[in-house]
C-alpha cells in the first residue's frame, strides 16, 4: 500500500480516482501482464465473413429501418497531429544547412519518408496555404535557393511561429484541397454522416477531444456546417466529450515506484483509447458507427465507404432481430424453444464457443447459460486484408476459463517471447481498421451498462519517457480490445477502399486522399 500525503488525497479527489484503484494500478505493475492465449487467426469461413450477394439485402434493412431507429457515429478525435510530421520534426532538430544540402542530407540518412514528402509537395493540400502565410511575410519568397525555401516550408507548415500544424488536433489539419476548398478529417466526417448515419435528414455525431481543441472544433463547426446542410439536406447535431480524468493512470520508474512532479504531485498520464469505454457508455441509439477521425476519404469514394457501412449495419440489425426474439422466448416460454436450434444460431452467426458441460446442465440452467450468450452489447466489425500496416488484427483466442472467443488483439497483446504465439501472430490475413458498429441495447429497449463487459486483465504496460528519464505507463484494455471483450463479435471481410489512414503527412499523397482533376 503507498503511504499517502494530504497533498496526494487532494489529487486523488480532484481527479476522481479511488485509494483502492491508485494501488489497484501500482498492483499491475508489479505483477506480471498475461499476455493473450492466441489459438489462431481468424480468416476467411473461420471467424470472418463474406457477404457477397447478400450485400444488397442488408443495406435495404439498414434503410427500411431508418425511421424507426435511432442512429450516431462515434468518432475518437483527441490525437495531435504531432505524430502525423514526426519525421519532419526529426529533420529540423538534425539539419544544419551550413554543413550539407538537403539532398545530402537526405542520402546520408536514407530519409526515404522525407524524399517522398519533397517530390510530392505541391500535392499536399495545404501547400497553397503554407505560400500565402510565407508571402506574408516574405513577398519575394519565391527567389529563395531551393534548399532555404524547402525548409522555410517546413518550418511554416509546423512551427509556433508558422501555421503550427504540429501542435492542431488532427481532426482539424486539411486533408483534401477540393477546386474551391480545402477540407479537413472533421468535415469529411459530416458528409460521411450525411451519406450513412442520418435519419429524417438529421445525424447525430459524437466528438472525443481533448479540452484544449474544444473551441477550435466548435468554430469549425459552425464555419462549415451551413454549407455542407445546403449540399447534403442533412443537419448536423454534434456533441463533444472528454476523456475523463478518472480514467487516468498513475506513471511509475523502472523499479515500480509511483512518479512525482517537482511540486511532489504524483504524475498520471491519460489512460489510452480505451478510456473512451466511458464516453462510449453515455451514448443512447440503436446502431453506433465507431470510426477514427484520421479513416477518411475525398468524395469521390464516399459511395463506396457509405455502401460498406450500410451492409455492416444492416448484418448487425438483422442478428439483433433473431437474438431478441430467442432471447424473448427463452424467458416467456423456455418451455417450448429449441434450445438446439439456439445453440446452432450463436455457434454459427456469433461465433460464440459452447461450454463442453453443456449438454450434462439441466434445462433451466441450459436457458439461463443461452440468455447470458445473447443478452450482450454486439458489434459487427468490419476487417480489411492484411497489406502490411501495423496494428491489430482478428484472432481466435482462448481465456483463462477455457472458453474460446473471437478478439481484435494488438502486437502488445502478444508475448513475443513464445515463438508460437508470434508465429500464429504473423499468420493473421486481416486487418482491424476501426470500422465498427455497435449495438448497445437489450431485447427490452434498455442500455447496457457496457463497463460490465470490460475484460479489466487486458491492460497495456507501455515504456515511455518524460524529461530523458524512462517511465512505465498503464494503458487500458483498448476500446475495440479488452474494452470490448465480452461482447458478441461478429468480423465481415470489407473492401480496402474503407481504409485509408493518415499515420504520417505523407498519406496524403495516396489516391483516397487526393482530388482527381477535372
Amino acid at each position: 500500500m503507498l503511504k499517502l500525503t494530504d497533498q496526494d488525497k487532494q489529487q486523488l479527489a480532484e481527479k476522481g480516482i479511488t485509494e483502492k484503484e491508485l494501488n489497484r494500478q501500482i498492483a499491475i505493475f508489479k505483477s506480471e501482464i498475461m499476455p493473450l492465449n492466441i489459438i489462431a487467426p481468424a480468416t476467411i469461413e473461420n471467424g470472418i465473413s463474406v457477404l457477397g450477394e447478400e450485400s444488397e439485402n442488408l443495406v435495404n434493412v439498414y434503410e427500411d429501418s431508418l425511421n424507426s431507429i435511432t442512429v450516431v457515429k462515434f468518432v475518437p478525435a483527441s490525437g495531435a497531429a504531432t505524430r502525423m510530421f514526426k519525421f519532419l520534426f526529426e529533420f529540423i532538430d538534425n539539419y544544419n544547412p551550413k554543413e550539407q544540402s538537403i539532398n545530402a542530407y537526405i542520402n546520408r540518412k536514407k530519409d526515404t519518408a522525407l524524399r517522398t514528402y519533397f517530390a510530392g509537395l505541391e500535392k499536399f493540400p495545404f501547400y497553397h496555404k503554407v505560400l500565402h502565410y510565407i508571402e506574408k511575410i516574405n513577398p519575394d519568397f519565391q527567389q529563395l535557393p531551393a534548399d532555404k525555401f524547402r525548409l522555410l516550408f517546413i518550418e511554416t507548415l509546423i512551427k509556433v511561429n508558422g501555421l503550427n500544424y504540429g501542435a492542431f488536433p488532427k481532426g482539424l489539419i486539411p486533408f483534401h484541397r477540393y477546386k474551391n476548398h480545402q477540407a479537413t478529417p472533421f468535415q469529411e466526417h459530416l458528409f460521411e454522416a450525411a451519406n450513412y448515419a442520418s435519419v429524417k435528414e438529421k445525424a447525430n455525431l459524437h466528438f472525443t477531444v481533448s479540452k484544449g481543441h474544444l473551441e477550435k472544433f466548435k468554430l469549425k463547426q459552425m464555419e462549415i456546417q451551413d454549407k455542407i446542410v445546403e449540399k447534403t439536406g442533412v443537419t448536423f447535431n454534434c456533441e463533444y466529450s472528454f476523456q475523463q480524468s478518472y480514467t487516468d493512470t498513475v506513471a511509475v520508474d523502472m523499479k515500480n515506484n509511483p512518479l512525482r512532479d517537482e511540486d511532489g504531485n504524483l504524475i498520471f498520464r491519460p489512460g489510452g483509447h480505451g478510456a473512451l469505454i466511458e464516453n462510449l457508455n453515455t451514448i443512447d441509439a440503436d446502431v453506433i458507427f465507431i470510426k477514427n477521425i484520421d479513416n477518411v476519404v475525398v468524395q469521390r469514394y464516399e459511395e463506396a465507404v457509405a455502401f460498406n457501412k450500410k451492409v455492416l449495419a444492416g448484418k448487425l440489425l438483422k442478428l439483433q432481430q433473431q437474438i431478441f426474439q430467442y432471447a424473448k422466448l427463452l424467458e416467456a416460454n423456455p418451455d417450448v424453444v429449441d434450445l438446439e436450434e439456439v445453440l446452432q444460431f450463436i455457434y454459427s452467426e456469433l461465433n460464440v464457443q459452447v461450454s463442453t458441460e453443456f449438454e450434462k446442465y439441466a434445462r433451466k440452467y441450459q436457458v439461463e447459460y443461452l440468455l447470458d450468450k445473447l443478452n450482450r452489447p454486439i458489434r459487427v466489425c468490419g476487417m480489411v486484408k492484411n497489406e502490411g500496416e501495423p496494428g491489430g488484427g482478428p484472432f481466435w483466442v482462448k481465456h483463462e476459463s477455457g472458453i474460446v472467443s473471437l478478439q481484435i488483439v494488438e502486437s502488445a497483446q502478444v508475448n513475443k517471447k513464445d515463438k508460437e504465439q508470434t508465429k500464429l501472430f504473423k499468420k493473421s490475413t486481416h486487418f482491424n481498421p476501426v470500422d465498427l458498429v455497435c449495438g448497445v441495447r437489450d431485447h427490452h429497449g434498455n442500455k447496457y451498462d457496457l463497463i460490465k463487459y470490460v475484460d479489466k486483465k487486458t491492460y497495456f504496460i507501455a515504456s515511455k519517457s518524460k524529461n530523458g528519464k524512462k517511465l512505465k505507463a498503464l494503458e487500458l484494455p483498448g476500446l475495440w480490445n479488452g474494452a470490448m471483450a465480452n461482447w458478441n463479435t461478429v468480423f465481415v471481410q470489407v473492401p480496402l477502399v474503407t481504409f485509408n489512414p493518415v499515420k504520417t503527412v505523407n498519406d496524403l499523397l495516396k489516391p483516397p486522399h487526393q482530388v482527381k482533376e477535372e
